[in-house]
């Protein structure tokens, strides 16, 4: 399978271009802080001086997963199937924020155990109802894996956005996403757990040995690829796949909570540029997340102690990016407003 090509954004010129409107606007250089830097990176991503943000898309990726079969969940497994019809019947705080922002939402299926039949609003890529196992056998097998993330390319193939955030739904996921940190990144499972849908210490403590046993198991799990079989979900392979087309095409990419990091893992280890079109957009409260970010040497935006996934994150921060580019655009400048005292 082809993994897109990522070119690097780094452009010197352009960015000393980029950085000569930002010191020209009328304000202490450097007093917008993150939002000069966030202007910069969305110009250099876009390849313009002049960066918009016109047509923002969140794409919200359910899947089911067999390791639930361990009792590390504190909902079931039918959870994922009533979230997706709450998505598409508009109920959901994710859907409610991505009205707030005039954003497009996108509900994709990529592996739910259940039949939805053909439904307005529901993107079908469905490669299998649920991962298996990931304590028995990998939770997919190669070409499972190959068909979940391609899947995520070509739907970006479809889109019509400049920017693209992410969210997910998967009874299961946070063990999962815990597993493929500690496999990527070496951190110890116990600085990848966390309470997920809310378990107590107890069942802390059990998902961490589930965890643990599982990486054990697929210690043999090496290469990026083998390492998203072993532990993913369809949705997180997905993700993944977005990503890397997603940075292919330039669109900026909004990152979300705990899950989709872990899948912008897989998509790092497979393509390390893709991480220049990243935005993080808030440090969850999923115990691993800091982590997780101080390894990707990634800033985020917002710290709201967020814990529930669906691209939330993504919703919610594309004021900031928005107020990024609006500021470089309309803000006079000391060069046609007259004013003295630059650096004052």
């Amino acid at each position: 399978m082809p993994i897109p090509a990522i070119p690097s954004i780094h452009d010197p010129e352009l960015a000393a271009r980029l950085d000569a409107r930002i010191d020209d606007k009328t304000k202490p250089q450097g007093s917008l802080g993150v939002l000069e830097r966030l202007a910069r990176q969305i110009g250099l991503i876009q390849r313009s001086e002049h960066p918009a943000i016109a047509r923002p898309a969140i794409v919200v990726c359910a899947g089911d997963h067999g390791v639930t079969a361990e009792g590390i969940s504190a909902y079931p497994p039918s959870v994922t199937w009533q979230m997706v019809e709450n998505f598409l019947a508009g109920g959901a705080a994710i859907n409610v924020f991505a009205r707030q922002n005039d954003c497009a939402l996108h509900i994709v299926d990529a592996g739910v155990n259940h039949d939805f039949g053909a439904r307005a609003g529901l993107v079908d890529c469905k490669v299998a109802p649920g991962t298996r196992n990931f304590c028995e056998q990998a939770a997919m097998r190669e070409d499972e894996c190959a068909r979940a993330l391609e899947a995520g390319m070509r739907f970006v193939d479809g889109l019509d956005c400049d920017v693209l955030g992410f969210g997910e739904m998967g009874i299961g996921n946070t063990t999962s996403a815990a597993a493929l940190m500690a496999a990527f990144t070496g951190i110890a499972a116990a600085d990848c757990v966390g309470a997920g849908t809310g378990l107590d210490a107890a069942g802390i403590a059990h998902k961490r040995a589930v965890i643990e046993r599982a990486l054990r198991l697929h210690a043999g799990a090496k290469a990026p690829l083998d390492v998203l079989a072993a532990f993913g979900g369809f949705e997180i392979a997905f993700i993944a796949g977005a990503m890397l087309r997603g940075a292919q095409r330039r669109m900026v990419l909004l990152v979300d909570g705990f899950i989709v990091t872990a899948a912008l893992l897989a998509a790092a280890a497979l393509q390390p540029a893709v991480l220049e079109y990243c935005v993080f957009s808030h440090c969850s409260d999923e115990a691993g997340h800091r982590r997780m970010l101080d390894y990707l040497k990634a800033r985020p935006l917002m710290q709201l102690d967020l814990r529930l996934g669906e691209g939330t994150g993504s919703a919610l921060a594309l004021p900031l990016l928005r107020a990024a580019v609006n500021f470089l655009e309309r803000m006079a400048t000391f060069s046609s407003a007259g004013v003295n005292g630059k650096n004052g």
